[in-house]
Formats: C-alpha cells, sequence, structure tokens
C-alpha cells in the first residue's frame, strides 16, 4: 500500500472514531466540533489559514474554511462532518472503529462522507501556495443530515467565494449537476370531539384528514403535470404520506388529526410557492367542513438545485470523468453553494447506496482516481 494511501487509512480511522451524528432526536444529537478541530489541525500543518465559523453560540457545532493561496476565483471542496445515527447492533463490526475488508473500508460516515476530506486532503497535499493563482478553499459543514444549518449560516454570511466548487458527496464520481428539493409539512386538523351515536354531536377531524389526504394527492397529479422533469429516474415530483395520528376511541368522534407528509420538488418549481398553494387549498377544505386546518413545516425545506448542463465546472468534469451529468433524487448543500454565486456540482467517492446502512463502506479503489480527478480540477482552477 503506497505511503500517502496509510496515511488516508490511518486519518479516516480517527474521523470516524470521532462521533459527530446530527439528528432531529435531542437523545442522538451530537456537536462536530471535534472533527472540525481534527481537520482544521491537519489543514493548518499544510499550510492552509484556518478560520472556523461557529454554528451554535458554545461552538460545539461549527464550520471549517481551509484556505490555500489567495486572490478572487479558485475552487472549494465541500463536505460535511456530521452522520446520521446508527443501530450499532446490525453492523458486522464497530461503526467508530475503522475496519478494512474485501477491499473496502468499512465505518459510520465512511462514505457518507467523512471519506472525502483525506482524499481531498492528499490532492490538496500536491500543491503549495505558492504555486497557486487562484485559492484552494477545503470547505467542512455542520448538521447536513438534519437541519443544514452549516450550509445556511455560510449563504448567510456570504461566503466564501470562488468560482466552483465540488461538493464530495458519494455519486461514485460521476458528475452531478441536478437534485430534487425537499420539504416536510404537518397538516393538523381540528373538529370536534361527540359521542359516535350521534354524528350531530361533533365534527370529526379523521373525515376531514380523509378529504385532505384525497386533495393532497390530486394535487401530486397536477404538480406531476406540471414540473416532470425526465433527466431523473423518478421524472415527476413526489409527495409521500408519511405518518397518520389521530383520534382516541372508536366510539369517540375524532377531534384531532395530524399527517405528515414530505415533498420532493424538481427544478423549475420553487418551495415557498408550492406550500401556498397547499395553504390555500387547505383553507378551502376547512372553509368547506366547518374545521380548523393548520399547515405548519416540519424542518427548514431545501430547494431544487440545477447547474446548467453547458456550465466550465460541468464541461469540466465531463470531461475528466468520461461521464454524462447526472441527476438524483437526494438533497445536498448545493443549493447553499450555488446562492453563493459558485457554479456547483456533486461528486465524490463512494456509492449513495451504502450510506446511511449498516455496514457502511468506501471502496480502496475509489481513493486513487478520486484524488487524480481532484487534482484535476485544482489544476484548472487555481493554478
Amino acid at each position: 500500500m503506497p505511503q500517502s494511501h496509510s496515511r488516508i487509512i490511518a486519518q479516516l480511522r480517527q474521523l470516524v472514531a470521532t462521533p459527530s451524528v446530527s439528528s432531529t432526536d435531542p437523545g442522538w444529537d451530537q456537536g462536530n466540533r471535534a472533527v472540525i478541530d481534527l481537520l482544521a489541525s491537519w489543514l493548518g500543518d499544510m499550510g492552509f489559514q484556518i478560520e472556523i465559523q461557529n454554528v451554535t453560540a458554545d461552538g460545539n457545532k461549527a464550520n471549517l474554511i481551509a484556505t490555500l493561496g489567495s486572490g478572487p476565483g479558485g475552487l472549494v471542496l465541500a463536505g460535511h462532518t456530521d452522520t446520521v445515527p446508527f443501530d450499532e447492533g446490525r453492523w458486522q463490526s464497530d461503526p467508530l472503529g475503522l475496519a478494512e475488508r474485501d477491499n473496502r473500508l468499512y465505518g459510520l460516515g465512511s462514505t457518507d462522507m467523512k471519506g472525502f476530506f483525506p482524499l481531498a486532503i492528499a490532492a490538496a497535499s500536491a500543491f503549495t501556495a505558492e504555486q497557486l493563482k487562484q485559492p484552494l478553499i477545503l470547505l467542512a459543514t455542520a448538521d447536513e443530515e438534519s437541519s443544514m444549518s452549516g450550509a445556511r449560516q455560510l449563504a448567510a454570511a456570504g461566503r466564501p467565494k470562488a468560482r466552483a466548487a465540488i461538493i464530495g458527496e458519494p455519486t461514485s464520481l460521476v458528475p452531478v449537476r441536478m437534485h430534487k428539493g425537499i420539504m416536510m409539512e404537518s397538516v393538523r386538523v381540528t373538529g370536534r370531539a361527540g359521542h359516535s351515536s350521534n354524528p350531530a354531536l361533533g365534527n370529526s377531524a379523521l373525515e376531514g384528514m380523509h378529504a385532505v389526504m384525497g386533495d393532497l394527492m390530486a394535487y401530486r397529479k397536477e404538480l406531476a403535470t406540471r414540473f416532470s422533469n425526465d433527466f431523473f429516474q423518478v421524472a415527476v415530483p413526489t409527495l409521500n404520506l408519511g405518518c397518520i395520528h389521530g383520534g382516541d376511541s372508536p366510539n369517540r368522534i375524532c377531534g384531532k388529526a395530524e399527517l405528515h407528509f414530505d415533498l420532493r420538488l424538481t427544478p423549475g418549481g420553487d418551495n415557498a410557492t408550492v406550500r401556498a398553494e397547499i395553504q390555500q387549498r387547505m383553507q378551502l377544505l376547512a372553509a368547506q367542513r366547518g374545521l380548523e386546518i393548520e399547515l405548519r413545516p416540519l424542518i427548514a425545506d431545501i430547494g431544487p438545485f440545477e447547474q446548467g448542463a453547458q456550465s466550465e465546472l460541468v464541461l469540466l468534469a465531463e470531461k475528466l470523468t468520461g461521464h454524462t451529468a447526472e441527476a438524483v433524487a437526494f438533497a445536498t448543500e448545493a443549493p447553499f453553494l450555488q446562492q453563493l454565486g459558485m457554479e456547483t456540482i456533486v461528486m465524490g467517492p463512494g456509492s449513495i447506496d451504502r450510506a446511511h446502512q449498516p455496514d457502511e463502506y468506501l471502496e480502496l479503489d475509489q481513493i486513487q482516481p478520486c484524488i487524480a480527478l481532484l487534482q484535476q480540477c485544482i489544476r484548472h482552477y487555481c493554478l
């Protein structure tokens, strides 16, 4: 094994061993500061200028902006430092202890996406600040797996700035220039409880919810007609009725019911517009049925993402990889980096099919191709 690969594996072992779960469940949620400090130490030793941006007031969650070279333009290599929660009992090895077997590196975050950082660092190690005519920026964020608060804070702060950004999410090194957005919503229906023997004594929230669900499914068909995009494997926006709760007894008219759903828009659609349309539909149903119907977001939404097919970064990535850029269904931090004025793609080692799964792994044969690809991108944008 080359010495550089030994160093990469050693760094990934340290990153995996440093817990950084982010979750909407407070019982799971952790900070990422220890991971940020590790990366800052390694990059600082390489001559990068280090800036740590607190995402929470106590600094337990933070972003890292590490810059080699100076001036306008340049390239951002970006990734998130957090992982999803895990069920240790379903792993064949310790999820926080990197295990090498079958030409793979197993560990929590090995592919989604702590594994990207040692490869980006290895790619950067071939260059010095004196060589760079435009800066190389390594960006590490907090909370991508939950609130995306790290990327949101960067967008609000208006930095970092560069010509282009590559987000190293697992795409098997195939460039991705488009993905759907996501919004998660709650619909709460409040009626009037009463004795089930006489429907006139109440106003059923469950029957109202039946109408709500029918209306949402009808709206889903409208969205499919308006925003179909054959570039995606699932060409239409999806609206999934995820869970429902309501009532307390079969002999009582249901007084309250709540539905949670998610909606994933294709580019061309706008989350705020869609939410306003759903709100209007819910208000109409409420008036028709004499119910209270409240629509509220469960998360801060993420917009659809599209980078133009003829943009410099997409054409470069297609030329270097030999793959036509693709679209994916999962959401990333790309819309927030694009807001900063950078051409942006998603392209990194490993497969998204391994992410969020027990025995997550990164293939060893992705290491050298990824490093070589990133170095070619650095030469194009920074030399």
